[in-house]
């Protein structure tokens, strides 16, 4: 784990948004003025070992989860004993790591490149990079959860999303608890995250798992973003069995979570949802 962990800027929790003139148009008053809430967004330069690694796009709180989660999904971070020092300035929207063994890191060294062919004889051609083949997890949780279960979680992300409510910019999403434990019933909301952008969101929870060493292999992810291919891919290095979706899936996403074991409940509202794939899980 982390020797020294410093966090400079916002508070875990601060929401910051700002406002805007805007001209609202509807048919019965024409135009008129006021001023509307809107979500912000900034970039953060994430350093390791003392070099610049990358700049990402995303809300400005808790930089800590975005940023280990960030690296965590690309293979930088493999386990919690390789991270040293972390150092977090939301204000100056930097974030510095100190990663044990970075320089020897394979997937460092591919960071974002194109491969087109298939990967490690899997042949997969839908993996977009060299590093989704070494990283994505062919996942076999035997767990099964209640069809209410995901209708609960997938109301809970419009009830927990105050930003939301307020913006209407930013996606949200849920880690729980899968199947009951000793000590944990399953349903129970494990974290709640919030961001611009719908991987970040994905990233904020495994981010928060890798710090707290939770155990994602009996856990569900509710989200509220479209279920793409890219997104399948983050559940699968995650480990996460089972996603749940407000939002469509698209035909890549849903191949790549039959063959990836990930269970995928698109279209969760309003008392319905869709089951795609891996549907033995669901009771």
């Amino acid at each position: 784990m982390a020797n020294a962990t410093e966090h400079t800027g916002l508070e875990t929790g601060d929401r910051p948004s700002s406002e805007h003139a805007a001209l609202r148009y509807t048919t019965e008053h024409g135009f008129r003025e006021q001023v509307e809430v809107v979500a912000q967004e900034t970039p953060v330069t994430i350093y390791i070992n003392g070099e610049e690694f990358a700049t990402v796009v995303c809300s400005p709180w808790d930089i800590d989860n975005m940023t280990v989660g960030f690296l965590c999904s690309e293979g930088i971070l493999r386990s919690r004993e390789a991270l040293g020092d972390m150092l977090i300035d939301e204000q100056k929207g930097t974030a510095h790591f100190t990663i044990e063994g970075y320089e020897q890191n394979i997937a460092g060294k591919v960071f974002l490149k194109r491969y087109i062919n298939s990967c490690c004889g899997r042949s997969r051609a839908s993996f977009y990079y060299s590093t989704d083949a070494l990283l994505c997890k062919d996942i076999d949780a035997q767990f099964g959860i209640e069809p209410e279960m995901v209708l609960q979680l997938a109301h809970r992300l419009e009830t927990e999303s105050k930003h939301f409510a307020e913006t209407g910019g930013v996606h949200s999403g849920i880690l729980a608890q899968g199947a009951d434990t000793g000590d944990v019933a399953a349903g129970t909301l494990l974290a709640f995250q919030e961001d611009i952008g719908r991987n970040n969101v994905l990233d904020r929870l495994y981010g928060k798992a890798f710090l707290e060493g939770i155990d994602l292999s009996d856990k569900v992810v509710a989200f509220t973003g479209r279920v793409s291919s890219e997104i399948v891919l983050k559940i699968s290095k995650m480990g996460v069995p089972v996603l749940i979706s407000r939002a469509a899936p698209t035909n890549l996403g849903l191949k790549l979570a039959d063959e990836l074991g990930i269970t995928v409940c698109g279209f969760a509202r309003a008392g319905r949802f869709n089951a795609y794939t891996h549907t033995d899980r669901l009771r």
